[in-house]
């Protein structure tokens, strides 16, 4: 599945991640990081990020994240938000969280 329009979930305030979700400009997923402990948690802040995506099935997409210490529960919960909303769902994805 992929991304068609673009969605933004979250905020810049201390321990929160805001998620931009956008359409590919390439055949996979694509994810643009920023973070003051980029070196310390990248990896896995794209790992919780990408099995997120994957749970929807979601494999062509560009995301940019822009985290300002972000648990993984937090980076969960926005991915899931930013994806609802560009699928257009209404209901939470209880399954998910």
């Amino acid at each position: 599945m992929e991304i068609k329009k673009t969605v933004i979930a979250g905020t810049l305030e201390s321990s929160d991640i805001q998620i931009t979700l956008s359409p590919a400009t390439g055949d996979n997923l694509e994810i643009e990081l920023e973070s003051d402990v980029l070196n310390q948690f990248g990896n896995q802040i794209k790992k919780v990020i990408t099995e997120t995506l994957q749970k929807f099935q979601i494999t062509k997409v560009h995301v940019k994240a822009i985290d300002q210490g972000a648990l993984d529960c937090v980076i969960r919960a926005r991915t899931i938000t930013a994806v609802q909303r560009a699928l257009g769902q209404t209901e939470p994805a209880w399954e998910e969280l």
